[in-house]
């Protein structure tokens, strides 16, 4: 279906009613953990080749976004903060009140955080929208958020001349500001909320950040077959059933005789943590795949082996599945899974030295030839190893509580 707009110089935009928004860029300024301005693009940097298309998902030629956004560090150097700004953004722009945000602890004890996000809406147009954030301490010594501001600004992008000002709004005054006088506008909504609604503009956001040390399975109506016997092909069923408001969980394995439980917490007795969290990420990926969503995952090799985190990533990179540009966004450890990438820009280096900072790879390493795990663990890309002092003395400590 598609839907004409008219405005008031006479022109007229046509766009697609099922064209899904797309988080460009977010810029985020002011956040206490953070050393420096927050800047995550996730349009290509380096040049797009033919080969690389099949990777990528095309907005409007030569405009394509990476649909697996890696950040990769040491322990402690950040990477879940990166993720809880990322989902705030996200969130804010999807017409959510602040205060009702999971991810709104990244704020802290904020004077005023700003946050710019970028996006390509459903008329095909390129936006930023800015929005300052402060707090106040409750009577019940509660932190709470209230928007300060707000501006919106909109281009065509076939007035973009290329990459380098797709996001680039000098000289281009804001189409609204926001009014505190708005009577039905909560405080912590932003006024995003009315484009949104008129354009019927929104995105799939699916979160696995509290279930990064957490795996019990939440109640699935149809858990695809297919995925169980991926994970484990030892599983003939398992499907929940509701009865007389109670909730039944039937397995059964290959072979034997079905198992019914009335807790989804006793499943890990009879499933790998492994297997449990495979089912609840691969159900999301399914939704987004679908929806040209996006799944946020904190250190996605917890409980999976190294097969089953690459084929992950390969099911976004890949054009003719991922029809609708699904995008993951995801943290690790593990260096290994960053030769999956043959692009530098799709990775992020997160380190934390007096403060959370983040690196495209594209900007440390110009050549896409050199191997991203040797780069990573050689300690070309400084802080991406753990201090050689540190190693020293932890030996050092081992050693002499060994000797006692």
């Amino acid at each position: 279906m598609y839907i004409v707009d008219d405005y008031l110089d006479g022109s007229i935009t046509i766009y697609q009613e099922n064209w899904v928004m797309k988080i460009l860029r977010i810029i985020a300024k002011g956040f206490p953990l953070f050393k420096e301005n927050l800047d995550i693009c996730f349009y290509t940097q380096q040049r797009v080749s033919e080969d690389d298309k099949e990777c990528l998902y095309k907005m409007i030629d030569p405009y394509y976004l990476h649909c697996a956004n890696a950040f990769i560090g040491i322990n402690a150097s950040g990477k879940i903060s990166v993720l809880k700004v990322i989902s705030l953004a996200m969130n804010i722009v999807n017409n959510e009140p602040i205060n009702h945000i999971e991810s709104k602890e990244i704020l802290g004890k904020t004077k005023e955080a700003t946050l710019c996000i970028y996006f390509f809406d459903n008329q095909e147009k390129i936006c930023c929208l800015e929005t300052i954030i402060s707090s106040i301490k409750t009577k019940t010594n509660e932190i709470e958020y209230f928007i300060q501001s707000e501006r919106l600004w909109k281009k065509s992008i076939s007035s973009v001349k290329s990459k380098k000002y797709l996001t680039d709004f000098t000289g281009i005054e804001p189409i609204a500001l926001r009014s505190n006088n708005e009577m039905y506008l909560s405080d912590d909504v932003s006024f995003i909320i009315a484009h949104n609604k008129k354009y019927n503009d929104s995105i799939e956001i699916f979160s696995l950040l509290s279930y990064t040390n957490v795996n019990v399975l939440p109640f699935t109506e149809n858990i695809p077959l297919e995925v169980i016997a991926f994970l484990d092909p030892t599983i003939e069923g398992l499907y929940f059933e509701e009865t007389d408001n109670k909730t039944f969980i039937h397995l059964k394995f290959k072979d034997e005789d079905e198992i019914i439980l009335n807790n989804a917490v006793d499943l890990e007795h009879y499933l790998s943590s492994g297997t449990i969290k495979g089912i609840i990420t691969f159900s999301m990926v399914k939704e987004v795949l679908a929806t040209g969503g996006y799944l946020l995952v904190d250190e996605i090799e917890n409980h999976f082996n190294k097969e089953i985190v690459m084929t992950l990533i390969r099911f976004f990179m890949d054009s003719h599945l991922n029809k609708k540009g699904g995008t993951l966004i995801f943290t690790t450890h593990y260096p290994e899974l960053l030769d999956e990438y043959d692009r530098n820009d799709g990775i992020n280096i997160v380190r934390n030295r007096q403060g959370i900072t983040v690196e495209n790879l594209s900007q440390l390493l110009k050549r896409n030839d050199i191997k991203k795990s040797d780069a990573y663990q050689s300690g070309i890309l400084e802080g991406t190893t753990p201090a050689y002092e540190a190693y020293i003395c932890l030996k050092k400590s081992l050693a002499s509580s060994i000797d006692k």
